[in-house]
């Protein structure tokens, strides 16, 4: 090791920070639409080409630069935001540290045009790899318009780690979101090789810039969020309990106009749906927090999206008590949505027409404690008698066990590794338990079969079958369904359209994010094909970052997850039968391809000692 310290170049130095700052494209657009809002644009155009592998081209109609200014701008630590340390504690633009140019500059070749309003002439120069290569003036609008190419051009490693075109598309789009969530009027456009993904319009409101962003029927699902202390303004939105999804991706978070992520205030929100959501469900939330810049430090943080509060423990509560009243308020009361565009009929009384209160009829008869007296009467006089559907089940349980065969009904290589019948084949008796489990008596016990586990094996397996055949003929609907999807999931399902189709699902792409489900398998029964497409785009994202899992594994068992059966659904005893058949002809039937139980067995030496 050498013992002599040395200086590092520039363009070394830069490389260096260019890997905290530029991580991938969606770094590049991030960075570059923060310098147009921090120059006052009113109209951003982002279009990438490959992903962004090959170009991307930032256009904004905001204050420009002289021609100093544009070349100092790509310097390290070059900046018109800050001017003292104290300046770190009121910061409201977008960007202060004068890193983000010289650290796209260091790692692509970056081609600049901009123009002040009151220049007559603009400025273009082209600088890569840190080097300026040519500066001149050139008539361009006003504004400026960053064209950067080829990212990652001298370092080869960094380029052969980035994902495939559809993933690193998703970050980009991604970062798009965050930006344009928190500046509705400003107009936004974003093109991928010549084709619009967005383009947003400025309106007047929160909540018509989300339903531009998420689509028209997320306007549906907002509850409106509003508090004001002295610590903190709260103001945004929060989903509806019944569209939440077991998925991230509506999760936003904005203080002072800047996205930020944060674990412990997401907390606050996902407690105050306590007892209102599954366990795996995550409820969607546009939240905007407005505060004191001396209150928070924004400068932890390369990337600027983690924020530290003063009080966080105070925000937190703050936090989890406003939605908790959003949510109550929404239970309560409907809301009448007045941004949505739909008048309310309200309806207008004539000239000389009587206005009538409301009339409530009463009935001087009913006596509520009538029905208690009369039971009451009944448990004094003898035993309680047994209600139809009470002897139902006594009666079924009575076949059940009177049939009972003494052999075992379950397969022996579960225990012993010795294969025998199913369970239905030995012709035991089922009953339906809660519609969510199916119960029936084995050798040792009683055992419980969770109906939509058992069926998510069954389906798996089958699938997983078909994707490895040709291909799968779907049964056509008479009338094919239209969905409108977010352009993130539309890239899912473009990137898994061929699998998809493989097991029985037409599909047709009309554009605009729009697609056209024309056919489903048959082993798809009723389901809703909306429905049915949501989750499984939604399930596919749960296990799309786990490596271990093959691709073809992943929309299988993506696609049982979202065609089996539903809890709540009541079996005859047919299918039950034939359901647990199907379970025990699996190769792997005690667990679900995500690792769940089945079924389980209660030992029959546990039960008999309930009544000792």
């Amino acid at each position: 090791m050498s013992d002599i310290i040395r200086l590092l170049p520039d363009s070394v130095a830069n490389q260096i920070a260019a890997g905290e700052v530029i991580q991938r494209p969606a770094s590049v657009v991030k960075e570059l639409m923060e310098n147009a809002l921090d120059a006052g644009a009113s109209s951003v155009t982002v279009e990438v080409t490959q992903a962004g592998k090959d170009l991307i081209r930032v256009t904004d109609d905001g204050c420009g630069m002289s021609e100093t200014d544009a070349r100092l701008a790509f310097e390290r630590h070059a900046t018109s935001k800050i001017r003292k340390a104290e300046d770190l504690f009121a910061i409201r633009t977008m960007g202060f540290r004068g890193e983000a140019l010289a650290s796209i500059a260091a790692v692509a070749q970056v081609e600049l045009r901009t123009k002040r309003k009151e220049d007559e002439l603009g400025t273009h120069i082209i600088i890569a790899g840190s080097r300026v290569e040519s500066q001149q003036p050139v008539a361009c609008p006003d504004g400026s318009s960053f064209s950067v190419k080829n990212l990652f051009f001298n370092i080869p490693a960094r380029r052969k780690f980035l994902k495939t075109n559809n993933t690193e598309l998703k970050h980009i789009i991604t970062e798009f979101q965050r930006i344009v969530l928190t500046h509705p009027h400003i107009a936004f456009r974003l093109r991928h090789n010549e084709t619009d993904i967005y383009h947003l319009p400025a309106v007047a409101n929160l909540r018509q810039r989300i339903t531009g962003v998420f689509g028209k029927k997320a306007n549906a699902h907002l509850i409106p969020l509003e508090t004001d202390t002295s610590l903190v303004n709260i103001r945004g939105f929060v989903g509806k309990p019944e569209f939440a999804k077991k998925t991230f991706g509506e999760q936003f978070f904005f203080t002072n106009g800047r996205f930020m992520k944060h674990p412990y205030f997401h907390k606050a929100v996902t407690e105050a749906y306590q007892k209102l959501l599954p366990p795996e469900a995550v409820p969607s939330y546009f939240i905007y927090f407005e505060t004191d810049p001396g209150r928070i430090d924004i400068n932890i943080h390369p990337t600027k999206t983690e924020i530290k509060f003063e009080d966080e423990r105070s925000v937190w509560q703050i936090l989890h008590a406003s939605v908790k009243e959003a949510l109550g308020k929404f239970n309560i009361v409907p809301s009448l949505d007045f941004d949505g565009g739909t008048p309310v009929d309200i309806p207008v009384a004539r000239r000389g027409q009587e206005v009538r209160p409301p009339e409530i009829i009463i009935n001087p008869d009913f006596n509520p404690f009538e029905e208690e007296k009369k039971e009451q009467g009944l448990s004094r006089s003898g035993p309680r008698p047994v209600t139809p559907s009470q002897k139902d089940v006594l009666q079924y349980w009575e076949k059940a066990y009177e049939g009972l065969p003494s052999a075992s009904s379950l397969p022996e290589q579960l225990e012993t590794g010795r294969e025998e019948p199913s369970p239905a084949a030995s012709g035991s008796a089922f009953l339906q338990f809660k519609q969510k489990y199916i119960l029936f008596a084995v050798k040792s016990g009683l055992m419980f079969v969770d109906q939509r586990r058992a069926h998510e094996r069954i389906l798996f397996e089958e699938y997983l079958r078909l994707l490895q055949e040709e291909h799968t003929p779907a049964q056509q609907r008479l009338f094919p369904v239209v969905l409108q999807l977010d352009p993130a999931d539309m890239l899912i399902l473009e990137e898994i359209r061929g699998e998809v189709e493989k097991l029985g699902i037409s599909l047709t792409v009309n554009g605009e994010n729009s697609v056209q489900i024309n056919g489903l398998p048959g082993n798809a029964g009723n389901t809703d094909p909306a429905l049915l497409l949501h989750s499984l785009i939604d399930h596919y994202k749960i296990s799309e970052n786990d490596p271990s899992v093959k691709t073809r594994e992943k929309i299988a068992a993506a696609m049982a997850v979202a065609a089996a059966i539903p809890y709540g659904k009541t079996l005859t005893g047919e299918e039950m039968r034939d359901l647990t058949d199907r379970l025990f002809g699996c190769s792997e039937p005690t667990f679900t391809p995500s690792g769940k139980p089945v079924f389980y067995i209660l030992p029959g030496s546990d039960l008999e000692k309930q009544f000792e």
